[in-house]
């Protein structure tokens, strides 16, 4: 339903996207504008963002917290009798989610104007944030597993982009290339659970699909494939937040820069898989299948991140592992069904990730100084929960925190290198130009 007194709320991810396609443009055509004048009209823009939210906020409490829509009128595709509208919607799992992306990428953008000053990339990195924060915003303000989608493919090319964002150096292109091929293997699920909801239910959007609103609503819709759209959702999920068997890519994103590392994957793009979960939890709770496999996937991962991030050399890295840990513990909350908490809990961690990615530079030296204040001795964390354990059982784990939970070698054994034989043996049928 469309709400003519609600239809501002486009100029929300509009705004971004307008200013990615500008800088985009005066790139393309070699007319490089001054890191001034890029820092003052990305300040700008997060500005009236933020004044659209604040908006958003008052409006929406003096509807007594009903959820604000707007579509775009006649469906922009129609095939027969299907058409596709596009719409948004904010409610009150998606309008702190809205806020929390425009306030970090503000903070972030005013981070970046001193980091990478003088960077050759400097225009390229605000192109990407201003397209980021775009995706994001329509990522949570999607009427739809549609439009949703079309959000979550743009997050995802915009990780990757940044990932291999020092492309001079081979080793970010190389891990950039890894994740860009972990996404597009999770979001495999995604597309087909997209292509079940419309085949099987004939509907994607969140209002044909739950009745109420979110955290009271409930599952409209029933039949025998919902058991397997809520587990590829499950699984889609996983992937985009670095979950159960897409667990090994995360660490491989930290080839980026501190900025788009924090506001990524400290803060909002591995917490879309959450997002997706929270919103689609009454078709995961109807399905025991769903939930089992969502608490084993989060209970396995943030037992592997913890033992991993304690056997980290690098500040950026233990905090990756760190990040899996409480992403696993909001994975198993959802599955429990505790979903406000789960909020909660995203909307915090988000905060402090954000805070402890620009602060690794800075934290070694601070460390330091606090060593030496404490007299050269600091008290090793962590050894009441050690003393628990089996001295046999603590040198195994300690060698699986040392691999990582092997999870690369398998990969590599297992999927990657049977995909380049195969990759050799049609080359060879087909050979090339010498």
């Amino acid at each position: 339903m469309n709400d003519s007194s609600s239809s501002w709320i486009w100029c929300l991810p509009a705004l971004p996207a307008l200013m990615a396609l500008g800088l985009g443009c005066s790139w393309l055509l070699g007319l490089e504008p001054a890191e001034r004048v890029v820092a003052r009209l990305s300040k700008l823009s997060f500005v009236v963002l933020l004044l659209g939210v604040g908006r958003a906020g008052l409006q929406m409490a003096e509807r007594q917290w009903d959820s604000l829509h707007a579509a775009m009128g006649s469906p922009w595709f129609e095939v027969g009798n299907y058409g596709f509208e596009l719409s948004l919607q904010l409610d009150l799992l998606s309008l702190p989610l809205v806020a929390l992306t425009v306030l970090l990428a503000a903070l972030i953008g005013s981070f970046s104007t001193r980091y990478l000053h003088r960077d050759p990339g400097y225009l390229r990195f605000f192109l990407l944030l201003q397209l980021f924060t775009a995706a994001a915003l329509l990522l949570f303000m999607a009427d739809g597993l549609d439009g949703l989608l079309a959000g979550w493919e743009l997050v995802g090319i915009t990780s990757v982009l940044l990932i291999a964002f020092f492309q001079t150096r081979p080793e970010p292109v190389r891990n950039a290339l890894r994740v860009f091929g972990t996404y597009r293997a999770a979001d495999l699920f995604m597309l087909l659970a997209v292509f079940l909801a419309h085949h099987g239910f004939h509907t994607a959007s969140w209002a044909a699909m739950f009745s109420g609103q979110w955290p009271a609503h409930a599952s409209a819709i029933e039949g025998h494939g919902l058991g397997w759209i809520a587990a590829l959702l499950v699984m889609a999920a996983s992937g985009k937040s670095a979950q159960g068997p897409f667990c090994g890519w995360l660490a491989r994103a930290m080839e980026g820069p501190t900025p788009s590392s924090a506001i990524f994957y400290g803060a909002i793009s591995v917490h879309a898989g959450i997002y997706l979960l929270l919103r689609v939890q009454p078709l995961i709770a109807s399905s025991e299948a769903a939930t089992v496999l969502l608490l084993i996937i989060g209970a396995t991962t943030a037992l592997l991140g913890t033992l991993v991030h304690r056997t980290c050399a690098d500040v950026k890295t233990s905090l990756t592992y760190a990040v899996q840990t409480q992403l696993g513990l909001i994975f198993v909350e959802i599955a429990l069904g505790w979903t406000q908490l789960a909020l909660l809990h995203l909307v915090s961690h988000a905060l402090l990730r954000t805070l402890q990615f620009l602060r690794a530079p800075s934290m070694l030296r601070d460390h330091h100084r606090v060593h030496a204040a404490a007299g050269g001795e600091l008290e090793p964390t962590g050894a009441h929960w050690e003393q628990w354990l089996p001295k046999p059982l603590q040198l195994w784990l300690y060698r699986v925190a040392l691999g990582r939970g092997f999870y690369d070698p398998l990969v590599d054994r297992l999927i990657i290198a049977p995909i380049e034989a195969v990759a050799r043996m049609l080359r060879r049928l087909e050979p090339g130009p010498h």
